[in-house]
């Protein structure tokens, strides 16, 4: 069967990268000597002072798989405080849906001033499983605090792995690759955590091009994200293309997978 959130997951919430599995570690890693996160992983790049935050807007995508209506997708940013919220939702629909039950929400919040990710809330609802999850950002003990709830087999698990003083997460990602000064032939770098190991994302800036979406013609700059590690290495390849312009709206998402390939392409922008 398709697996539906490689789909919408991947496309709208891991375009990044995903948390590394935790396996068991090997001789000569076990011999190592422990090295502080903040020696490891780059800091996140400063964004372009250009950039201005879409509060207030919903950017709502729809999606494609060969010649099958997917899903629908919307991303929404707010204020709260000192930072911004983030929502994202993802629901499939038509035939695929008929195979692939999808309704998955999530939340995070990051700072206004560095990017910064604090927390980030995650309500998976895909074929059978039922999972609520949380992974918060605590700077102080340099740590990714990860609880989560298996509600259809009512277990539970609390993990604690290693992070840099700063780094951001899977949904918020989008914004910040976004408010980078990105231009063509450029890469960027920077620790990215989903509650297992941290990884480091590499965002290669590809080319500018116009893209057609059903919200209209925009002229883009085109990215390519890969992670050191995660759930799509190895397994396909993403692209985002941004509207080349100050708001640096993501516009359309494209996964080359294993089974296929999937684009999702804004269709429309909601402001209230």
């Amino acid at each position: 069967m398709i697996r539906f959130r490689y789909l919408v997951i991947a496309l709208l919430v891991l375009p990044l990268g995903a948390a590394v599995p935790q396996g068991k570690p090997t001789t000569a890693q076990a011999t190592k000597q422990p090295v502080a996160p903040s020696a490891v992983f780059p800091p996140l790049p400063k964004p372009d002072p250009n950039y201005h935050f879409p509060v207030g807007q919903t950017l709502v995508y729809r999606g494609e798989w060969r010649i099958f209506n997917a899903g629908t997708a919307t991303l929404r940013l707010e204020q709260a405080g000192q930072e911004h919220r983030v929502l994202g939702n993802a629901d499939a629909s038509g035939s695929v849906a008929l195979l692939y039950h999808v309704h998955d929400r999530f939340e995070s919040f990051f700072s206004s001033s560095n990017f910064c990710s604090r927390h980030i809330t995650k309500n998976i609802e895909e074929g059978a499983r039922r999972v609520d999850a949380g992974i918060t950002f605590d700077y102080q003990r340099r740590k990714a605090v990860l609880d989560q709830k298996n509600l259809k087999k009512g277990d539970s698990k609390h993990d604690e792995n290693d992070i840099p003083g700063c780094v951001t997460d899977v949904l918020s990602a989008i914004y910040y690759v976004g408010a980078l000064p990105l231009q063509p032939g450029k890469t960027f770098s920077f620790p990215l955590n989903d509650g297992g190991k941290t990884v480091t994302v590499d965002v290669h800036v590809e080319a500018t091009e116009q893209v057609k979406t059903p919200a209209g013609t925009f002229n883009t700059i085109r990215v390519q994200p890969e992670a050191s590690a995660g759930l799509l290495k190895e397994k396909g390849k993403i692209w985002v293309w941004y509207s080349n312009d100050a708001a640096r709206v993501p516009v359309q998402m494209r996964a080359r997978m294993f089974w296929g390939t999937a684009t999702f392409q804004l269709e429309r922008i909601e402001k209230k």
